[in-house]
């Protein structure tokens, strides 16, 4: 099971994807996490610890010269756009139980438009990750899908949109299915967050009217004091785990 996880900034959807991996690795799968979002920290979420020293592989700039030929950085020149990949997931994630968290860091473009040397090494990975891997995969993406291409789109198994009761985050959601479209990307569903009633529930159903739902996981100050204090979602007790895991069957 391929999946990735987008959605505006602050819904929630790091929280949304640490209790999808930590429940996916409580069921006795074999999980490889993939943090896609420059701005989150997925490690934290699941509960690994000194999760800030992880290095992105985009931060990688021997890694990206020694796999394309090219030095990072440069404009110009040759470089391999089918570098070596297959070995990056073991060597280089960190593991937690069942888990092994990769994380990326962000697609650059290049001067005059061309892909860079870092860009080429992450979408061949992300292409090896989603065709190849037998692990579920869990893609904690930013709000968007700059990772995905053509050629994985159609081996997603899901792209879950996590949005929350107001005006932004349901203009991003369709911002999202709008690029997925472009790419082939049709299996496509909602997770409403922060939901304090039915109210915030239609709310969603109404503007969000064409969507899949796959749930909702309710308003939870447990959850927000989780993430102040550094402790991972599913450490605490909340509701929304045994929503998610619901989800999962489902799945």
């Amino acid at each position: 099971m391929k999946l990735a996880v987008s959605g505006k900034g602050g819904v929630g959807k790091t929280t949304f994807s640490s209790l999808l991996i930590r429940s996916l690795n409580e069921m006795g799968k074999r999980i490889l996490a993939i943090d896609a979002d420059p701005d989150a920290n997925l490690a934290s979420g699941i509960g690994i610890e000194n999760s800030e020293s992880i290095v992105p592989i985009a931060e990688m700039k021997d890694l990206a010269f020694e796999r394309t030929g090219a030095q990072p950085g440069t404009v110009g020149g040759f470089f391999s756009l089918n570098p070596k990949v297959d070995d990056l997931p073991d060597a280089l994630s960190v593991k937690f139980e069942n888990i092994k968290l990769m994380r990326l860091g962000g697609i650059k473009q290049g001067g005059s438009g061309c892909i860079c040397p870092e860009s080429t090494l992450l979408r061949a990975l992300v292409m090896h990750i989603v065709l190849a891997r037998d692990e579920v995969v869990v893609m904690d993406m930013e709000a968007g899908i700059e990772h995905l291409g053509r050629a994985t789109a159609k081996a997603v198994d899901k792209l879950i949109v996590v949005v929350e009761p107001g005006r932004r985050s349901i203009d991003t959601a369709g911002h999202i299915r709008r690029l997925a479209g472009e790419i082939g990307l049709d299996s496509i569903a909602v997770v409403g967050n922060k939901i304090r009633g039915p109210k915030d529930e239609e709310f969603l159903h109404t503007h969000l009217q064409d969507f899949e739902f796959m749930g909702f996981m309710p308003y939870d100050e447990t959850l927000i004091e989780a993430d102040l204090n550094g402790v991972s979602p599913f450490d605490v007790d909340s509701p929304s785990k045994a929503i998610v895991q619901a989800m999962i069957e489902r799945l």
